[in-house]
This record gives structure tokens, C-alpha cells and sequence, in this order.
């Protein structure tokens, strides 16, 4: 560490203290982005697995509607079968995306309000 002299002027003190304001702030950079990497990696094979079970799961979503199809088919043939399971399929998938839609067009706020 150099000790200051009466020869340092204020130009060279605020010189040195401007280039150590600069290398304060590109450390406190260098820490936030080290830690937004950990995060990023931390959750990266969570969201894989988390998609292979997606994958999965509509996978038996489609075994099982092709089972019913198939189970129905022998009551009241393929035709009906098919139109009466893809008629429930839909009729909740519109259910889901009213619900969502619903969801989007009133926010609920979770944070206290301040206004006076």
C-alpha cells in the first residue's frame, strides 16, 4: 500500500480514487454475474427432467385417450368413440384456456398498497 505524500496533489488522489470507484463497481458486476450463473446452472437440470416428465406424462395422456377411443368403440363404434372423447378433450381444453384467459385479464397483486 503507498503512503501519500505532501508531493500528491488533488488532481492524482482523485484520479486514484475515481480508477478505485471503477474497480469496485466491475468487482460488484463480476459478483452479480458469478451468481446469476449458479442460478442458471442450479436450475438447468431441474427444468430438464421437469420437461422429460412433460414429455412423458402427455405421452400416457395419449395412451389413455387412445384406450378409451378404443374401449368406446366397441359400444358405439369408432366414429363415436372418437368424436365423443375429442368433444370432451376440447370442451375442457376451451374450459382451461377461459380460466387462463381470466387469469391474464385481472391480476392480482401480491404486494401491500401504500397509496394514502
Amino acid at each position: 500500500m503507498r503512503v501519500f505524500g505532501q508531493d500528491d496533489g488533488i488532481a492524482s488522489l482523485v484520479g486514484r480514487l475515481v480508477d478505485d470507484g471503477r474497480s469496485v463497481v466491475s468487482a460488484e458486476i463480476a459478483l452479480y454475474k458469478a451468481k446469476a450463473v449458479e442460478r442458471v446452472d442450479a436450475y438447468r437440470s431441474a427444468t430438464i427432467f421437469f420437461a422429460i416428465a412433460a414429455v412423458l406424462a402427455l405421452a400416457g395422456l395419449i395412451a389413455l385417450l387412445v384406450g378409451l377411443i378404443l374401449s368406446l368403440a366397441t359400444l358405439i363404434g369408432p366414429l363415436g368413440a372418437t368424436a365423443i372423447v375429442v368433444g370432451v378433450v376440447f370442451a375442457a381444453a376451451a374450459v382451461f384456456g377461459l380460466i387462463g384467459k381470466g387469469k391474464l385479464a385481472s391480476p392480482v397483486s401480491t404486494l401491500p398498497d401504500t397509496r394514502a
